[in-house]
């Protein structure tokens, strides 16, 4: 078995080689082969030249020039990847990496379809700012209205697929930044992959001002988003298989794939 981990990155100069061996330094520690997959979303500063300076035969970088978005970043790494298990985990290294080993060996004992890392587990050790916690409580209760999810947290950087499940599911995704998470996760239930569970993570958040005037923007396009991504799936049918004709595929997302 193969595990594929893409690590999505912008303005992540500083952090990107230790994340990068931290993460190496994890999937050793598996028993299976691994590549890691490192996609610089775009920027001027020196991410992609500080990640191409982390030599391993393990480790691709990837990289464009405009910024695209989380979402088409993890999206065009996953398009690369070649493992039986395809993960992702945000830079930045406020996520611990071994993050991803907890979320393999929980993948194998729930024979799950995929695993996504949750804050709000009980056995999580999170440090998160109040007001963050509260954002996240109000988001996860509008997911499980609209989605009937039973998680309870869709939105933590770091998550592990089936590869079956990515073949069938990212043809017919198309929101490239705030709300892909839930984008994929929605569309892989519709499509029948019920087997989601949470597993603990480890996370010392570092951002910004919770108050931050980006922040304020951030919340609005996901919420636009998530809204857009319900109308799609509940109202206009738009990723069931019958309206294939209508996805809008991206070339630069060359996925090998079965879409029946």
């Amino acid at each position: 078995m193969k595990i594929s981990v893409i690590v999505p990155a912008y303005q992540q100069a500083s952090t990107i080689y230790r994340d990068l061996a931290k993460i190496e330094q994890t999937l050793k520690q598996t028993p299976y082969d691994f590549e890691i997959i490192t996609v610089v979303d775009g920027g001027n500063d020196n991410t992609f030249k500080n990640a191409a300076n982390y030599k391993s035969k393990r480790v691709k970088v990837l990289g464009y020039n405009s910024n695209r978005g989380k979402g088409f970043a993890i999206r065009y790494g996953m398009s690369q990847a070649k493992g039986d298990l395809v993960s992702f985990i945000d830079a930045g290294m406020d996520l611990k990496a071994t993050g991803i080993k907890m979320l393999i060996e929980h993948l194998h004992w729930y024979d799950a379809d995929i695993i996504v890392g949750s804050k709000r587990h009980p056995v999580s050790k999170v440090n998160y700012p109040p007001v963050r916690r509260v954002l996240s409580f109000g988001y996860q209760m509008l997911v499980r209205l609209l989605f009937g999810l039973r998680i309870k947290d869709t939105q933590a950087g770091i998550k592990v697929f089936r590869r079956q499940v990515l073949e069938k599911v990212l043809p017919r995704l198309l929101v490239k930044q705030f709300a892909f998470d839930i984008e994929i996760l929605a569309v892989a239930h519709r499509l029948g992959y019920k087997r989601i569970f949470e597993a603990p993570i480890e996370l010392n958040f570092r951002g910004k001002s919770v108050l931050s005037q980006n922040l304020l923007r951030i919340i609005f396009l996901m919420l636009w988003d998530t809204l857009a991504v319900f109308y799609r799936l509940k109202i206009l049918g738009y990723y069931d298989s019958k309206n294939r004709r209508k996805w809008i595929l991206d070339p630069e997302l060359d996925f090998k794939i079965n879409t029946g």
